[in-house]
């Protein structure tokens, strides 16, 4: 069970918190823990949620996984592609922080130089390899910590020396007369944001000894990791009251609230702390969108000739991971605030819909509605749930809202192209599924662009 939480926080990035601090603080006018303390409430129902549907569907899948086991197939292709939009700007989001990082570092060099060296390094990494090890994402988790209580222990320093806000104890970031309800749910918003990866855990279901240890994981992930953004932010508020310090890099303050704190050797160790966590989450989020791609191909929902072709040498789709690749550059452009709201459009469309499966499959399905405990256990809770997160939806920017109803729309009419007027069954696409039905050829040995080809002896098929 703590394998899985170490990785579902490692997928978390604890630095995040971070990165997004300037912006929550400015939306909220200082209280940056209070948004994380509401995100929280809504993740944790979200995470029993996904508990309960990881307990009864024990296989590699996600939000579309669990709605179309217990909704219907189009929805949740639906739901699949909504998440798709996330996928794709993950990679993106990751080489924007990088860019924002660099920015600050290194003030007198162009920032669109930091995003095409790094989408080229990014690309040409996963093309080569998709492979990563978990042992990795360990140590990058526990140096992350480490410096997090480093910093914890530097703000403790000064704030008892009279720095920020001289107080070790204060209502100050949690309420205060100028909050509001309006931008305390926006904040809430965005810090979903830095939850987003506690749910890809869910693809190691079948690897769980027992049905219990996926639901206690996925819970744990949530609430490590939201004590880790609470904490971390309650002191990173006490130092910094407001955004002043930051001068114009309140969009990711990270470089200069190292500066701040200890000087130019901290600001390089935290930097360092950052930017490997967000490579680590770049690499990761990059594989696993041109590996979903892949199976949207294998399986005819994009053009297989493109997005199904395994390139013969590297074993690895190369058409897909240039593609992602071609998409992060966008980095050089957009801003923080705004696709991290593109991307909890689709995030919170999914936690949305796991909690509106709970209902669906245990209330309705499994007829669980007869006794008390079954009524809230599978509709109210689930059902709190589901009004938490479409209300946090709900107040995402305006620009996210109309992009992901135009990336909505667009799904609708893809599905019913490929469902010949949704008359055809939908194909599933899960990141996760096996791309099933294919050998590889061994090199040399058949079609050029090494494809991989139909199963037609009887043998069980191979990823």
């Amino acid at each position: 069970m703590w394998a899985i939480v170490g990785l579902g926080l490692g997928y978390m990035t604890p630095t995040v918190v971070f990165d997004t601090f300037g912006i929550v603080s400015d939306i909220t006018d200082g209280t940056v823990p209070m948004a994380y303390l509401v995100a929280l409430i809504v993740m944790v129902f979200t995470a029993i949620s996904y508990g309960k549907m990881a307990g009864a569907i024990p296989s590699a899948g996600s939000a579309y996984t669990y709605v179309r086991e217990s909704m219907h197939p189009n929805l949740g292709f639906m739901v699949g592609w909504t998440s798709l939009l996330d996928y794709l700007l993950l990679p993106m989001v990751n080489a924007l922080i990088i860019r924002l990082y660099m920015e600050q570092m290194f003030p007198d060099v162009p920032a669109w130089i930091w995003v095409v060296l790094y989408c080229i390094g990014v690309t040409a990494l996963v093309a080569t390899s998709m492979r990563g090890t978990s042992n990795f994402n360990a140590l990058l988790l526990i140096f992350a910590v480490i410096v997090i209580l480093v910093f914890i222990g530097l703000v403790i320093q000064q704030v008892l020396s009279g720095e920020g806000m001289g107080t070790l104890v204060s209502s100050r970031p949690f309420v205060h007369e100028g909050l509001d309800s309006q931008s305390l749910l926006m904040a809430a918003t965005v810090v979903c944001f830095s939850f987003i990866g506690f749910d890809a855990i869910t693809m190691y279901a079948e690897e769980a000894r027992d049905s219990k240890t996926m639901p206690r994981a996925i819970l744990l992930t949530v609430i490590i990791g939201g004590a880790i953004f609470f904490v971390a932010s309650y002191f990173a508020q006490l130092r910094f009251p407001d955004n002043t310090p930051f001068g114009e890099f309140t969009d990711d303050p990270l470089p200069q609230i190292g500066l701040i704190i200890g000087g130019q050797v901290f600001q390089i160790i935290f930097v360092a702390a950052g930017f490997t966590a967000t490579l680590a989450s770049g690499l990761a989020s990059h594989a696993s969108v041109s590996r979903m791609l892949l199976v949207m191909g294998r399986n005819n929902v994009f053009p297989r000739k493109w997005f199904g072709r395994i390139n013969a040498k590297s074993h690895t789709p190369v058409f897909n991971v240039v593609l992602v690749g071609i998409v992060s550059l966008l980095a050089i452009e957009f801003s923080l605030e705004l696709i991290s709201a593109f991307i909890n459009f689709g995030a919170l469309i999914a936690f949305s819909f796991v909690n509106a499966s709970v209902i669906a499959y245990f209330a309705w399905r499994k007829g669980l509605r007869k006794t008390p405990g079954d009524i809230f256990k599978y509709i109210v809770m689930p059902g709190i749930g589901l009004a938490l997160t479409v209300l946090l939806w709900l107040n995402l920017h305006l620009e996210a809202l109309i992009g992901g109803g135009i990336w909505l729309a667009l799904g609708l009419i893809y599905l019913a192209v490929i469902t010949r007027g949704f008359r055809k069954k939908v194909v599933a696409f899960d990141e996760n599924q096996p791309v099933t039905g294919f050998n590889k050829i061994p090199e040399g040995v058949g079609d050029d662009d090494g494809e991989l080809e139909p199963v037609t002896d009887g043998s069980s098929p191979r990823n």
